[in-house]
């Protein structure tokens, strides 16, 4: 049962306006660092196992506010990082929004390559198999935080559950949000989604549960029917 926790960076100066991509150089604002910090104190109490980020500077100055405190050190893995926008990259999204691709990036996302450089599915590709890989080396009692971007975001969820990558539009991931999925020996849950508030006190399994029947409890049960228990 490894707990993945998905954390968009904070805001900077483009998010919004602009479509940063791979730009070097994009801090955080001082609203973005008020909100890592707020997502940090989020944290603050729940045990991680592992900090990962993606190696723009965003994600990482997001990822080292919730490492503060913490003996555990933040790692770099570039598939966490942006979709690589290529032509796209640094260019007003008003602008970008006349472009014959826009509709497509809307409406087909599985069917973009942006012009020099990647699609939006070896973008997920990229990043569900590195969470593949972190589950492994971690373990299934691991809970671990990877901070990320918005796309690379909404593409793992996609993913988790189950929907094809045209649907992933239908996904937010605010700045500074959280979002948390549980790997299962059957499936994914997500258990949070786009959450920007409240307690985290849940997203550790209690000591002693068993996903040996494959389930999100330790009864075994997956909760097919009727939503979940919720915590105790």
């Amino acid at each position: 049962m490894t707990t993945l926790l998905l954390a968009r960076h904070g805001l900077t100066h483009l998010t919004g306006p602009v479509l940063a991509g791979w730009t070097p150089g994009v801090h955080l604002s001082d609203r973005g660092r008020e909100q890592a910090g707020a997502l940090a104190s989020r944290l603050s109490a729940l045990e991680l196992d592992a900090i990962v980020s993606s190696p723009l500077e965003r994600c990482q100055e997001t990822a080292l506010a919730v490492a503060a405190g913490r003996e555990t050190p933040v790692r770099t893995d570039e598939r966490f990082g942006e979709c690589r926008y290529g032509d796209w990259t640094g260019r007003p999204l008003g602008e970008l929004a006349k472009d014959p691709l826009w509709p497509v990036v809307q409406n087909h996302p599985s069917a973009v390559t942006f012009p020099g450089g990647e699609s939006l599915a070896a973008v997920q590709h990229r990043a569900v198999s590195a969470v593949r890989e972190w589950n492994e080396r971690l373990g299934p009692k691991a809970v671990y935080l990877v901070c990320s971007h918005g796309d690379v975001i909404k593409a793992i969820v996609a993913d988790a559950m189950g929907l094809h990558l045209d649907q992933f539009q239908r996904i937010s991931a605010d700045p500074a949000s959280l979002t948390a999925i549980r790997y299962t020996p059957v499936r994914p849950f997500v258990l949070r989604l786009n959450d920007i508030g409240g307690d985290v006190a849940g997203l550790r399994p209690p000591e002693g549960a068993d996903d040996a029947g494959g389930g999100e409890n330790p009864s075994g049960s997956d909760a097919a029917v009727g939503g979940g228990a919720g915590t105790t």
